[in-house]
């Protein structure tokens, strides 16, 4: 063997093609994709209309420097993806995955503040979150607060400082909503005010967390508070649209739920579906316009941002997209799980939480429903699930450590945006009878 693994201590199944919502591995088995790959691959798999739109583009030309040239497909790509976000956002900044969109974002909000201030601005912290996952570079390692990414490499992060999430079914303060009056993002105003408004460049946060607390929803309100506090102190706001974006929640991006505009997106995962590595970092009027009558240049760049193929992708996924209507899709789709489907499995054994949008949604595995203690550690259940469900056909996503940093077991089922009612049945099905099994065995092994 050649490659370096994720992990040297299991074997993986080797995937031979997919179609639609399915894969095969080598063996002729099947599998329903329940969790789109790492809740990205929004179109399913073998799309052929992508494929080639792909190819074509290589065939034309496959690579372009940003220093040297522009390219007609990234302008036709930047536009598609103008058209599904938010009013009042008008560039498009392309790189090459999720962290790579998120470390832009944190950078071009220091320097939105130098250029905005003829070059003179203390604004270099990012507040982010506990239980938050902004990337693996080590710039978004330092907003984030995923212990189990972070702690290997803590000598070489530059922290930045946390606040707590919103987080209802574990609430921080002891309260509950709505009678909280929002305590979570009244955080952020207590940080601003502890650190230094003059120190403090952005906010950054997932509008629903994806797998360090498995798809946990923002309290209605949470982030029209959070946005009035920004603009209070002169910080931008971010959005982590790198899993949410893209019609995941039922919405183009998942602020649209909660109306409020940020002043920068970090967006990924649906904007190429996997049939290429992309990712974009989405902005203003207000932040274009201080970077175009300032300097005119954003101090940061990869060899591979705006690759012709990669926008090629993102045109010919943005237009099944929307002639599929895919965002109506997964709303609809989120209905039939909220109506059909919940409490059948926030019934389950060993469920303590089940919570999310559109086809988005996570379950808590808890020891006891009532005082909501967590598995050990040791015991590792979401992978252990996470294996049981993949020798039952199906795969899930597992995600842990969102009670303290350590304890916790929480999964994902966020299958592809193409799915339908039938298939839908199908996964659920499976769902909800592995949740039964796998409670019976571990009843057997207390």
């Amino acid at each position: 063997m050649n490659v370096f693994p994720r992990n040297f201590n299991r074997d993986f199944p080797i995937v031979d093609h997919g179609e639609g919502i399915y894969i095969y591995d080598n063996k002729g088995n099947r599998y329903l994709d329940g969790c789109s790959g790492a809740v990205s691959a929004n179109i399913g798999y073998g799309n052929k209309e992508v494929a080639t739109a792909i190819y074509e583009q290589i065939c034309k030309t496959s690579f372009a420097h940003g220093s040297i040239w522009d390219t007609e497909i990234n302008e036709i790509a930047a536009k598609k993806i103008l058209n599904i976000a938010p009013e009042g956002f008008t560039r498009v900044w392309f790189v090459n995955a999720g962290s790579e969109a998120t470390e832009a974002a944190i950078k071009m909000a220091h320097q939105y503040h130098l250029e905005k201030n003829n070059g003179v601005s203390e604004k270099s912290l990012v507040i982010g979150r506990e239980n938050s996952y902004h990337g693996s570079t080590l710039g978004t390692l330092g907003i984030g607060g995923n212990v189990n990414r972070r702690r290997l490499f803590m000598p070489m992060i530059v922290d930045h400082p946390k606040i707590e999430t919103h987080y209802c079914y574990r609430c921080p303060f002891n309260k509950e909503y709505p009678t909280c009056g929002l305590e979570c993002a009244n955080k952020l105003e207590e940080k601003i005010n502890r650190v230094g408004a003059k120190y403090i460049s952005a906010f950054i946060a997932e509008p629903i967390i994806g797998s360090t607390a498995g798809a946990v929803v923002a309290p209605e309100g949470y982030w029209k508070k959070v946005r009035d506090i920004c603009d209070k102190y002169d910080i931008l706001l971010i959005a982590d649209e790198v899993m949410t974006g893209v019609g995941r929640t039922g919405k183009n991006f998942c602020v649209d739920h909660w109306g409020v505009k940020p002043d920068i997106i970090a967006s990924a995962k649906g904007l190429a579906a996997c049939y290429f590595p992309v990712g974009a970092t989405l902005v203003t009027k207000k932040v274009a316009d201080v970077f175009s009558k300032g300097s005119g240049v954003f101090a940061h760049s990869h060899t591979f941002n705006g690759m012709p193929a990669a926008s090629a992708a993102v045109s010919a996924v943005m237009d099944f997209y929307v002639k599929n209507d895919l965002c109506g899709n997964a709303y609809k789709m989120g209905g039939i799980i909220e109506t059909r489907y919940a409490k059948e499995v926030a019934d389950c054994d060993y469920v303590g939480d089940f919570r999310g949008k559109g086809l988005m949604w996570g379950i808590e595995f808890v020891k006891d429903k009532k005082t909501k203690e967590p598995f050990a550690r040791k015991d590792d259940v979401a992978t252990k699930f996470r294996d049981f469900c993949l020798n039952k056909g199906f795969t899930v996503y597992p995600g842990t450590g969102m009670v303290d940093g350590i304890n916790g077991d929480n999964i994902m089922i966020a299958p592809p945006l193409i799915i339908n009612e039938e298939q839908l049945d199908e996964l659920y099905g499976k769902f909800v009878s592995a949740l039964r099994l796998f409670s019976s065995q571990l009843k057997k092994s207390r």
